[in-house]
């Protein structure tokens, strides 16, 4: 078998938060610490005991040894409105959101780079043929999906192509059916959508056909097409909103701490309240919310603060198969198979067994979707298992993926995925996994400026928008746009 290389993004320029943020000097205050290192995967101790900082010395000046076991780390200190744990493209939307609808000052803090993790490794859907209308997600992904389609159109009336900015590509869905069983779920789901707004159509064998010549139809197939939905590149759209947060930069209201790992919260000795997030290299004080937005790291860490809160988010992690300069079929549309939505709906009844295995216990599954990304590569899925934070390739996974994809395009099965040779990629990533298959968006019970933005799974691109409001109205006590009950932390942890 031809050796397979692991998707691993380029490095991306960073400017140096100590070169051009100038922060006021924040009050002296008693700090607890507690947690670990933030995605590291080997426990650390960082000492049970209580530690006293020395005040503050000025912005950007020493701010002190904090022991930590047995090795010292030394602080510079900054103070902003917003810290955001994570990088992902839930934390630098919710960045981008409240630079642009407040006069708050925002950090972003990230152990790597941006597109490093779950976002830089999916496949970019902007799709509503997946999710059910009625649904606690509905209104969420109809208003994310409403917001990134007036960012492509606010693009393009400034002049310039949403498909260089963004990636942006409106190619329309297809749900495929290949049995009379899934044409007739796929009826059902195109009335269901329809009634609630979305324009959808049932397409017969025959108009499958005219619309992929690549599928393999027969007379029972069928599919729900969704004309509107679009696919972006991620790291083209990651870098947009990365250039629109740093035009802040200059008012002071913005700054990037990357590949500066989160080493804890630190509370205040006299409320409990959260005051500061302690990095490896800077303390980043907080006068008004910290959010944490670290992806499937968010349980890990938010269990360390040992604030009797379990946030069950857990990584699940996922293989998509890119082959590059592949011109064998052709698509018209981003393809997904009808099981897709079922297999959605069993894994989320069966989470409750899920929630409680161990990371190294899986619960393997694989279905077929199949989209051209923005290069004219194909890419291939996609497979979910729990591994804990294993992003190793996993070979028989890929060959699982190939033959999956075999049974849905005649032409794939002309060839041997060996022969493919060098222009055969993988990417892997940890998607942040919730137990009831929806995201934790809310501030955290008993932290009132503690707020949880994780445990999107696949869809944290598709939402990103939608949560960023959300976050961004919680923190500045706005009325929403969508209800945020259906996603609050309390009732949803354990403790």
């Amino acid at each position: 078998m031809a050796s397979m290389s692991t998707y691993r993004p380029a490095a991306r320029p960073h400017l140096k938060p100590s070169s051009f943020i100038v922060s006021p000097r924040p009050p002296p205050c008693t700090l607890a610490l507690r947690s670990r290192l933030f995605g590291s995967r080997i426990p650390v101790d960082l000492c049970a005991t209580r530690t006293r900082l020395n005040g503050p010395s000025g912005a950007g000046q020493p701010l002190g040894r904090v022991r930590v076991g047995s090795r010292p780390v030394v602080a510079s200190q900054h103070s902003f409105d917003v810290v955001i744990v994570g990088a992902g493209i839930i934390g630098l939307t919710i960045a981008r959101q409240l630079l642009l609808e407040s006069d708050l000052s925002v950090a972003v803090v990230d152990k790597a780079v941006p597109c490093s993790g779950a976002t830089g490794a999916g496949q970019g859907y902007i799709w509503m043929a997946h999710k059910t209308p009625g649904s606690d997600m509905w209104e969420l992904a109809l208003r994310s999906h409403q917001l990134w389609e007036s960012l492509a159109e606010n693009i393009h009336d400034q002049g310039l192509n949403p498909q260089e900015v963004l990636g942006w590509k409106k190619t329309g869905s297809l749900l495929v059916g290949k049995t009379v069983e899934e044409s007739a779920l796929l009826k059902r789901r195109v009335k269901q959508l329809s009634e609630a707004g979305v324009e959808a159509e049932f397409l017969s064998s025959h108009e499958l056909l005219l619309e992929e010549p690549a599928l393999s139809v027969d007379k029972e197939s069928g599919a729900a097409l969704l004309p509107n939905d679009c696919q972006l590149d991620a790291h083209r759209t990651v870098a947009f909103v990365e250039e629109g947060n740093r035009q802040f930069v200059s008012q002071g209201r913005y700054a990037e701490f990357y590949h500066d790992p989160v080493i804890s919260l630190l509370r205040s000795g006299k409320n409990g309240e959260v005051e500061a997030v302690l990095t490896s290299k800077s303390t980043l004080y907080c006068k008004k919310a910290v959010v944490i937005a670290a992806g499937c790291w968010t349980g890990s860490l938010m269990r360390d603060l040992d604030i009797g809160v379990d946030v069950l988010v857990k990584p699940r992690k996922g293989h998509l198969l890119v082959l590059e300069n592949f011109d064998l079929i052709r698509l018209n549309h981003g393809l997904m198979e009808a099981g897709y939505v079922s297999h959605q709906q069993i894994m989320q009844h069966s989470s409750v067994s899920a929630a409680g295995l161990s990371n190294d216990e899986e619960m393997l599954s694989i279905s077929m979707t199949a989209t051209t990304d923005t290069m004219g590569n194909l890419v291939l899925g996609s497979s979910r298992q729990f591994v804990g934070f294993c992003t190793e390739a996993n070979a028989s996974i890929i060959d699982s993926i190939w033959k999956r994809a075999q049974e849905f395009f005649p032409k794939l099965r002309e060839m041997n995925l060996a022969e493919i040779g060098e222009n055969r990629k993988v990417r892997i990533g940890l998607r942040p996994y919730m137990p009831d298959g929806k995201p934790v968006i809310g501030s955290v019970p008993g932290l009132s400026n503690v707020f949880l933005a994780s445990g999107h799974e696949g869809s944290g691109l598709s939402l990103a928008l939608g949560t960023a409001e959300m976050v961004a109205d919680m923190v500045m006590g706005n009325q929403g746009k969508v209800d945020f009950a259906p996603f609050a932390v309390d009732g949803r942890c354990c403790r």
